[in-house]
């Protein structure tokens, strides 16, 4: 129970330095996730669900109850879901696999859920805050105005302007969600690590590379979003944001494949950095996306039952 009271403590002050700290604020977000995952993967189901309740009534008191909803909604549960999958096993005959070993839930299955997650997430803080064309607008408007205030030479194209507003009001959704997938799988990812090194995870260590990959069917999900782009109004804005929460979990993928694929190489180091470097772009973020799309499976990571650690307050079967 203490642990989870530190977890959530700490998640708390993560988000609050986030709030004084705008540069940061992403990566400090991002971070209120690890408290979660480390008392998740380390300490079990019930540390994860402490430390979440005491992170919301600190947010509530500290901020407001709207801004403890949606820090819960958007970091703090995806992180213990995350946390409690991660740690669900069966008997690997039940699969048909070899006895006396453990099979563990598999790591796409696990992507994909928080991908479905941060869609959820991104779209219930939407419809709060008002979400629209209506917004977005007035941010182009106030954009145009700042420029024009700049360079008084500066004479906004009426319909250029046009198709801006209806590239950003899909573009900010996707991107949002996109870059919460990335983070949020990254703060997995460290958590993973912490814990493997105390000792403390239940989990064994898999190997990322072979085993990050996204289920087949997440492909349909995400032709569904691109396809609902086109449709306009709020499906167009959903189907973005399912767009860009999808298509971040296949970027996932590619990476994780590309790793894979240029083991042993000799030019591995510099074509990985490369290839980060360069997915700040269009074109080469698409490549990755589509090396994602055509690698899709499941990989099971498995484990010795006999003596495997289980978490308490967790059923070992998925």
């Amino acid at each position: 129970m203490l642990t989870g009271i530190l977890a959530g403590i700490t998640a708390t002050l993560l988000v609050l330095g986030a709030n004084a700290q705008p540069s940061f604020s992403a990566v400090l977000y991002a971070a209120s996730a690890l408290p979660i995952l480390i008392a998740g993967l380390g300490w079990g189901n019930m540390a994860a669900i402490i430390s979440i309740v005491t992170a919301f009534v600190l947010g509530a008191v500290a901020i407001s109850p709207s801004f403890a909803f949606v820090m819960t909604l958007v970091t703090l549960v995806p992180a213990g879901w995350i946390s409690h999958l991660a740690n669900l096993a069966r008997p690997a005959n039940e699969l048909g696999g070899p006895d006396n070993l453990l099979a563990w839930y598999p790591l796409s299955d696990m992507l994909v859920q928080l991908c479905g997650l941060v869609t959820v997430g991104v779209i219930v803080v939407g419809v709060m805050i008002g979400y629209g064309p209506d917004l977005t607008d007035k941010m182009v408007d106030a954009l145009m105005t700042a420029l024009a205030a700049q360079e008084p030479s500066f004479q906004p194209d009426p319909d250029a302007t046009a198709q801006t507003k209806s590239l950003i009001v899909l573009m900010l959704p996707a991107l949002q969600a996109g870059i919460w997938v990335i983070m949020l799988f990254t703060a997995y990812y460290i958590a993973t690590r912490i814990v493997t090194a105390s000792g403390r995870n239940f989990r064994p260590r898999e190997d990322v590379p072979s085993a990050l990959r996204m289920n087949r069917n997440a492909i349909f999900i995400f032709l569904a979003g691109l396809i609902a782009c086109f449709t306009g109004g709020i499906p167009a804005m959903v189907g973005a944001t399912v767009l860009g929460a999808f298509g971040a979990g296949f970027v996932l993928a590619g990476f994780a494949a590309l790793h894979y694929k240029t083991r042993g190489k000799d030019w591995r180091l510099p074509a990985l950095v490369l290839c980060y470097l360069a997915s700040s772009m269009v074109l080469p973020a698409l490549f990755i996306l589509v090396l994602g799309l055509s690698d899709t499976r499941k990989a099971i990571a498995l484990t010795p039952s006999k003596g495997a650690k289980s978490p308490d307050n967790t059923d070992p079967k998925t």
